[in-house]
């Protein structure tokens, strides 16, 4: 029979489970088959570009800083350049990103098998997803890695490791904004609003100015090489040709009319400060709630607003619920009825967790299992279910017809892809594409304008991508392109400078690649190919553009 004691975990133990569960959620997509994404085109090509030294603002422009692509092209020189390698970066990031959130919660003081669930919703809910590098996960990293940093300088009391946090603090504060400049600046308030509490509470003014000093220097340090290299022009602070996607309205309607759970947050806590406030008279000397209190605060402040301007993927805010739930369950008075180091609960609140979040996982475990059942039992249209009560509209653009079903997306035989399946009828075009003889004669030599999400064509044909002070990294119109850059393109277009251009038509997606280039591209050259790009929705062609003879 086993002892009383052997059914609660030491610290040590918990500390053991965070790690491994961590590590092994992190780096399981590495073994396991991937599908080619939306938008894994512009993690290979920013990677690609730094990792053929190319230099930002002076080769290509971006309307944002190039955080988002150090890693991967840190691992592409490690691993090379595939996209195999992208998982392995990602793989890093999610390590990155959960032990930033387990150190946070660590400083907090959170009671650790509290800690320990919370590290789990955290992995579930937001990071384990998260198979591909994308900026609007990225940001958020580093973000939270310069929060933690940032605490452990306001909470630690060695002399040493309080100059070093607060240094690093800045760096990765600045690193996100860096990366995304709305998830950045919010990170970046959040840490001057701890930091004033800090300075307040210790009566010392110094620790907020070292702060900025240091997050000022960290900035000089990363813009100053890059000011002759126009990134005045590129780099999106709300002036033209860029646009804010900061709306008061947007901001208000998807509080109101969505966040459902952020409101549900918002109003426990809430209830949560007016019983503690109760019980604990001098709450403001609390320096542990105060500071978790302004992190909460900031972090529900934050989802909201990222609802409206990361909109790609809809789960960029959704980091959210961990910690909503690791600072209720450490101040709502649940500790005092549960004991979280006991096995029995945390096997308990695990299951929750999973129960939870069963959506999720079924999204991505259950899809092959319905499929499998619909081929089986749903043969006679003319019985009405869940699924045959909708007919499919034959006209509808957004169908994965072209495609198929993406679990017999097949891996394609070219190295950069090796690991990561793709579409048939794509592989079929990419060969028909690489038989061509222009490529055949010319080679690396090519020159080619490749408005795609293939990316890693420069890679299997092994042509440079092109430089130079207008080519921009991505080709979103009033996003990544504006019109400055899109008559320069037009103009070597019309002067039959390309030998090859690649054009993905998505009709559906407002100048997601730009309608009038695809004008000019009609008028003057011949197209003498046409395959489906590697997405699984909408209708998307990639047109095949040569000179006219």
């Amino acid at each position: 029979m086993l002892k009383p004691s052997a059914l609660i975990l030491s610290n040590k133990q918990i500390t053991a489970l965070e790690i491994i569960t961590i590590l092994a959620a992190s780096l399981f997509p590495i073994f396991v088959r991937q599908n080619y994404a939306a938008n894994v085109y512009l993690a290979w090509e920013g990677a690609y570009r730094l990792y053929l030294g190319q230099i930002p603002y002076r080769d290509f422009g971006l309307p944002m800083g190039y955080g988002f692509w150090i890693i991967p092209a840190l691992f592409f020189k490690l691993f090379g350049p595939y996209l195999a390698t992208l998982i392995k970066a990602q793989a890093f990031i999610n390590i990155l990103s959960a032990l930033a959130f387990r150190s946070i919660l660590r400083q907090m003081l959170v009671n650790p098998g509290v800690r320990l669930l919370s590290v789990g919703l955290y992995i579930i809910s937001f990071s384990f997803f998260n198979i591909w590098p994308w900026y609007n996960h990225s940001v958020i990293v580093f973000e939270f890695i310069g929060i933690a940093f940032i605490l452990s300088y306001i909470t630690n009391q060695n002399t040493w490791i309080r100059s070093i946090s607060l240094i690093l603090g800045s760096f990765f504060i600045f690193l996100s904004f860096f990366t995304k400049q709305d998830a950045g600046a919010l990170g970046f308030m959040i840490v001057v609003v701890l930091m004033t509490y800090h300075s307040i509470n210790t009566k010392k003014i110094l620790p907020l100015i070292w702060f900025v000093c240091c997050f000022i220097l960290v900035a000089l340090c990363f813009t100053l090489p890059f000011i002759p290299y126009n990134i005045l022009y590129w780099f999106n602070y709300g002036q033209p040709p860029h646009s804010t996607r900061i709306s008061v309205f947007d901001i208000i309607d998807a509080f109101f009319g969505e966040s459902d759970w952020i409101k549900f947050y918002m109003m426990i806590i809430f209830l949560t400060w007016v019983l503690r406030l109760k019980t604990h008279r001098k709450i403001i000397e609390d320096k542990i709630f105060i500071l978790f209190s302004i992190l909460i605060t900031g972090i529900l402040i934050e989802a909201i607003i990222l609802k409206v301007t990361s909109f790609t993927d809809s789960n960029n805010n959704i980091f959210f619920h961990a910690f909503a739930i690791a600072y209720i369950a450490s101040y709502s008075g649940i500790n005092n009825h549960i004991n979280f180091k006991k096995i029995v609960s945390i096997g308990i609140g695990g299951l929750f967790i999973i129960l939870w979040w069963s959506p999720k996982l079924w999204s991505h475990t259950g899809g092959i299992i319905s499929r499998h059942l619909e081929q089986q039992e749903i043969s006679d249209t003319n019985e009405v279910s869940i699924h045959t009560f909708i007919r499919p509209d034959p006209h509808k653009t957004w169908t994965t017809s072209q495609t198929g079903d993406i679990s017999k997306w097949q891996h394609a035989p070219w190295k950069v892809f090796q690991g990561v399946a793709i579409p048939e009828s794509t592989i079929a075009g990419i060969k028909r594409l690489l038989d061509n003889s222009l490529i055949r004669t010319k080679g690396k030599d090519i020159k080619v304008l490749n408005m795609t999400e293939i990316t890693p064509l420069a890679q299997i044909i092994g042509y440079t991508p092109e430089t130079g002070p207008g080519i921009s990294l991505w080709y979103h119109k009033n996003v990544g392109v504006f019109e400055k850059q899109l008559k320069e393109y037009e103009t070597k277009i019309y002067k039959h400078h390309y030998d090859l251009i690649l054009f993905e038509y998505i009709p559906v997606l407002n100048n997601f690649y730009p309608f009038e280039i695809r004008d000019a591209l009609k008028a003057n050259y011949l197209q003498i190919d046409s395959f489906p790009a590697p997405r699984d929705l909408f209708l998307r062609e990639i047109e095949i553009y040569v000179r006219k003879p």
